[in-house]
């Protein structure tokens, strides 16, 4: 899989530099080719550069990044874009979530979970190319594709490489390294991500209790479940809920 191309925006030089020696972009398949320090110059970087990944702060000069994103959206729909900003502002996080951002992380940057955000997002390009494009149902795509379908199919079950192995006949380093080459991101990267994304459609979508919901992402100890959660989202499933319901309120 090639390396995906992210560009950095941010006013202060010094959060560009501390993305780009904090952070071990070869590590999750990427590479930075630009910076850009204002909503204008970021514009004629994401025209040049066409970047997979646009990394942005929203307060910066002469164009905030907001409406930096809703203006390349319509040239570029394809472009992935993370805001990371200073403010934990609900009127943001509310129009973030209109134009589609992948994620909306606060700084001071936690780079563990900013890791977690960067395979989380290569994971759902990967989905979606492989379902807007059906003729790469063939080959290492084709064993990948029906793999990851059932590991979705079978979540709330115990998932590894050697089960995977048997059920598929194949030799369990051979799958391990599919998923490296066709996705990016490691096996356990990419059945962490899914667990947990299954367990945040519960969160919000029902009533089930925090334990319940650890038995249906395959966790069968809820107190492992919890630490699996806070170390990816940065905050506990209660808390996850908890905020998403006063948002909810906020809205009414």
């Amino acid at each position: 899989m090639r390396k995906l191309k992210v560009l950095l925006v941010d006013d202060e030089i010094m959060i560009r530099e501390g993305f780009k020696r904090l952070f071990d972009w070869e590590a999750h398949g990427c590479e930075v080719v630009g910076e850009a320090a204002d909503g204008i110059e970021a514009l004629r970087q994401i025209d040049a550069l066409l970047p997979d990944i646009v990394i942005m702060d929203i307060n910066i000069p002469f164009m905030n990044g907001l409406k930096v994103i809703e203006v390349s959206r319509t040239k570029h729909p394809e472009i992935a874009y993370v805001i990371v900003s200073g403010y934990d502002d609900f009127s943001y996080c509310r129009k973030a979530l209109q134009l589609q951002i992948t994620d909306y992380i606060l700084k001071p940057v936690n780079y563990e979970e900013f890791g977690s955000c960067i395979d989380s997002l290569k994971i759902s390009m990967y989905e979606s190319k492989t379902s807007e494009n059906s003729d790469l149902d063939k080959g290492d795509e084709r064993v990948i594709s029906s793999i990851m379908r059932y590991m979705q199919e079978h979540l709330s079950e115990e998932i590894s490489l050697s089960l995977l192995a048997d059920e598929f006949h194949l030799n369990p380093q051979y799958i391990s390294q599919l998923f490296k080459n066709e996705i990016g991101v490691g096996f356990l990267a990419y059945l962490t991500n899914i667990r947990i994304e299954k367990a945040k459609k519960l969160l919000l979508s029902t009533a089930l209790s925090v334990t319940e919901i650890s038995s249906y992402a395959g966790y069968s100890d809820y107190r492992v479940f919890t630490k699996v959660f806070k170390k990816t989202e940065g905050i506990t499933p209660s808390q996850f809920r908890r905020e998403f319901l006063d948002r909810k309120k906020a809205e009414i």
